[in-house]
């Protein structure tokens, strides 16, 4: 997915994904331990977990980041969007 680079400097919504995922991965494999499943399945399953949690958060962080990018509109219009359709002065 391409996006403009200074939408790519924020770190915040890269920490969040990453914490979210490794905390998702921190329950699947406590769970797993209870289960008495053995060791390499808890591996797999945790390491599936994460990269599913993290690659479906990255893919919603990267879409909100370009849907919500202004960097390409010049001057007036990036400060200012057209919200004319939203006139409820009329009646």
């Amino acid at each position: 997915m391409a996006i403009c680079p200074k939408c790519n400097k924020p770190v915040l919504p890269f920490l969040m994904v990453f914490l979210v995922s490794s905390f998702s991965t921190f329950l699947t494999w406590l769970t797993l331990s209870y289960s008495e499943t053995g060791f390499m399945e808890q591996i797999a399953a945790s390491l599936l977990i994460f990269f599913g949690v993290g690659g479906t958060l990255l893919h919603y962080v990267f879409a909100c980041m370009k849907r919500h990018c202004r960097h390409d509109l010049k001057g007036e219009d990036a400060r200012h969007p057209d919200h004319s359709h939203l006139d409820f002065s009329r009646g």
